[in-house]
Formats: structure tokens, C-alpha cells, sequence
């Protein structure tokens, strides 16, 4: 876990059970606790991966854990920011981001956030061919623009982000000769090309392939329309193992396939060889945050339930996705994982679960559990329904010490909106 560049391992916590307890003691539960250096890491994995390409920069995915203290711990480490919305600007430039170190890729965009996205400076990524003309209008053609590409039934998607053909997301084939071509005659001179087609994809040879069809396009919508592209962006999406049986993505081998792909479109044709741009949130911070509850109840009826402090609402995804977390309860490890648990929060919606049926030391009211690898989109996708409030979050700095970067919500918070 301490090695240079190493990825995070399944089940691990950076706490011993003391240690643990003493902060929950500072802290009632529930509530976040980030690694930092494990963050670092995760970043630094990522850019060595790809300390090949003339040009390599991650635009971390401000959506996954939108807090100004882990995005400014992030721009240490050399990453920029990837922007969906005005807030996210907000949030990046008050951490002291600006110009090409922003990349805004939004949809059914409003104006004041073309202009937030213009006055910044930040590359512009239009999702939608019509809004060339609204961003034109409302703040201004950039120097520089890309396009987001949806290639349809030509690549697979996931059950996250969904079919690239049935994705609200990106422009067609067409479009995006039709919408290079309309900045061109509007005087854009630079350029660049994303897409984004998987969320939490754990094969390496899925991204070489959708770098293979990006190049490509580059090749002949240069050759097709007299321009030239500075950078190509590939995406996020990398996924993390999220079960403790599963392994890494190598990222080694995804950077070397890619630039296998890459040398073979780019060289010997004269074209510039463009920069690569990533946009990884769940890679850089899923692994390393994890969200600490304590059991409140236990409910015997036709299961045997586990009631906890946190709910779906500090935690969407198991309840949204179906997805996996792995929990473990750290004062018990060295017990059997003896009895069959649905882990629960107290939403009136029976899919406020953590998990089903899943194997643990037997719990009693007042155990502490962690939910492991809830470092991205975690706390950023709760929500207020019957009234729960946001925990607290909390950053464990590479000296060992903790600190709170985001307090606990309050019924004061959730009334103070109400006219």
C-alpha cells in the first residue's frame, strides 16, 4: 500500500482498530474519511502510465468528490480539472485552477456556464452541435474547442453510463465533421476530440480501442477538412476492484497498448502528434475513501438486518446500481464472517441497502464498520430525502494526521432554504 505508484488493495484501511475508535470518538459517525497519499498515488500511477505521450495531463472528474481540499491536493500532484457544471467551476478555480488546466464538458448547458467556462479560460468540450451557434451567441467562440463523439452501436457501453446509441451524450459521426467543419469557417483554429463511452471498465484493451477509433477520426477529419487537433481526450471511466478478489487495472499495459495505437496512426504521416488527456475520477479517489458507520440495530424477521447510522443517502450506489461495496468491521476481523447480514440505513425505501446477504462477524449495536472504496461518487451523490443530512468529511493527511475538510450538515442546513 506504501509503495510508489501502487495501487490501493481490496479491504484495506488505513487505521488500526484504536486508532479508529479514537476518531470516532472526535467524530460521531457517519462520516468520509479520504486518504491523501493514497489519492497522490493513484495520480501519479496514472501519469506514468502515460509519460510517453508529448503531452499528458488527468483532468480529474470534479463530480467524484467535489471538495475544493482533495482537488487542491490533486493540482499539488499535477492533475487538472474536469468541469460539468457551473459549481465545479466554481470549485476549480477557487482552488487556483484556470485557463487549459480546466476542461468543461457539460450538457443541455446553460448560458452563464458557457460564460463561467469562457472567462476562465477553460478548454470548451460541446456536447451537443447546436451549441455552437448558443455558445457563439452568449459568451464567444474560444481559441481552441473540441467535440464530445458518440460512435452509437460502433462500441459497447455499461450499465452505468449505458448504450453509447440509447446515451443522451456526445454527437454522431456526422455531426462532428458538420460541427469542425462550422468552427473552422467561424475562424477556430485549434482543436481537440473526446469522448466518453464506459464508467468503472476494468479492461485494458476497451480504452485501446476507443483510443485506436479516436486517432483515427483525428487522421481523417484532418486530412478530410484541412485542420489539425492539439490534444485527444480520451476519457475516464477506468474502474477500481471494488471486490476484494478482483485486481487492479494494469496501467501499464493500457499506456503501452495506447501508445502502440498511437505511433502506428501518428507517425510518418506528418500530422502533429497531439497531447492525451485523461478525465479519471473513481480511479484516483475511489479506492482511497471510505465511508465509517456504526450498527444501531439488529432486526431478526424473515433476514437478519443490520441497521446502521449511515442510509442510502450518504451512499447511493449499492441501492442505484446494484453496486458492490465491500464492508468490514475492523475490531472483528479476526472472527469468522459468520452470519448473513442485509446491511441497512433507515430511508422508508426498501432498497436502502448496503448489501444483501452478505457474509459477516456476527454485529451487535455499536459496531463500526467501513465501506470501502466510497472515495468517488460517494458523499457527492447524497441526497436530503426524509430529511437525512450530509456527514462530515474527513482527510487523512500523509503525516498521519486527520483533519475535517467538510463539516456535518445540521437541521439548521436543511431548513435555512425554506421561505
Amino acid at each position: 500500500m506504501n509503495s510508489e505508484g501502487a495501487p490501493a488493495v481490496p479491504g484495506q484501511f488505513p487505521l488500526d482498530v484504536a486508532q479508529l475508535q479514537a476518531l470516532v470518538a472526535r467524530y460521531p459517525t457517519p462520516f468520509y474519511l479520504y486518504d491523501a497519499a493514497g489519492m497522490q498515488r493513484s495520480a501519479r500511477a496514472l501519469q506514468q502510465a502515460f509519460a510517453w505521450a508529448p503531452t499528458f495531463r488527468e483532468f480529474f472528474a470534479v463530480k467524484a468528490t467535489p471538495n475544493p481540499h482533495i482537488l487542491a491536493l490533486l493540482a499539488a500532484a499535477g492533475c487538472g480539472a474536469d468541469c460539468s457544471s457551473l459549481a465545479e467551476l466554481v470549485l476549480a478555480e477557487r482552488v487556483g485552477l484556470s485557463g487549459e488546466l480546466i476542461m468543461f464538458t457539460s450538457n443541455t448547458t446553460p448560458a452563464e456556464e458557457f460564460i463561467q467556462a469562457r472567462r476562465l479560460g477553460a478548454l470548451i468540450n460541446l456536447d451537443d452541435l447546436n451549441h455552437l451557434a448558443f455558445l457563439a451567441h452568449h459568451a464567444g467562440l474560444p481559441a481552441i474547442l473540441s467535440f464530445r463523439y458518440n460512435p452509437g452501436a460502433q462500441r459497447t457501453g455499461n450499465v452505468i453510463i449505458g448504450r453509447p446509441e440509447e446515451a443522451k451524450f456526445g454527437v454522431t459521426r456526422d455531426q462532428l465533421f458538420a460541427g469542425y467543419a462550422a468552427a473552422r469557417d467561424q475562424g477556430i483554429r485549434r482543436f481537440g476530440l473526446h469522448t466518453m463511452l464506459a464508467s468503472n471498465e476494468r479492461e485494458p484493451s476497451y480504452f485501446v480501442e476507443t483510443a485506436r477509433m479516436l486517432f483515427e477520426l483525428v487522421a481523417e477529419l484532418s486530412a478530410s477538412l484541412a485542420i489539425s487537433f492539439e490534444f485527444v481526450n480520451l476519457g475516464g471511466g477506468i474502474g477500481i476492484p471494488y471486490r476484494p478478489e478482483e485486481a487492479p487495472v494494469d496501467l501499464h499495459a493500457l499506456g503501452a497498448g495506447i501508445r502502440a495505437v498511437y505511433e502506428a496512426t501518428f507517425d510518418g504521416t506528418g500530422l502533429p502528434r497531439p497531447a492525451i488527456f485523461t478525465e479519471c475520477g473513481r480511479l484516483i479517489t475511489g479506492p482511497h475513501g471510505y465511508l465509517i458507520a456504526s450498527v444501531r440495530h439488529i432486526k431478526q424477521t424473515y433476514r437478519t438486518y443490520a441497521g446502521l447510522d449511515a442510509s442510502m443517502a450518504n451512499l447511493m450506489r449499492p441501492g442505484m446500481y446494484g453496486a458492490y461495496h465491500h464492508i468490514t468491521v475492523p475490531a472483528k476481523a479476526h472472527l469468522p464472517n459468520a452470519t448473513l447480514y442485509d446491511i441497512t440505513g433507515s430511508l422508508c425505501e426498501n432498497n436502502d441497502k448496503f448489501a444483501i446477504q452478505r457474509p459477516l462477524p456476527t454485529l451487535a449495536p455499536g459496531d463500526l464498520l467501513v465501506i470501502h472504496d466510497a472515495g468517488a461518487h460517494g458523499h457527492a451523490m447524497g441526497f436530503s430525502y426524509n430529511g437525512k443530512l450530509r456527514s462530515a468529511e474527513l482527510l487523512l493527511e500523509a503525516d498521519g494526521q486527520i483533519r475535517m475538510i467538510r463539516r456535518a450538515e445540521t437541521i439548521e442546513d436543511y431548513l435555512q432554504t425554506i421561505v
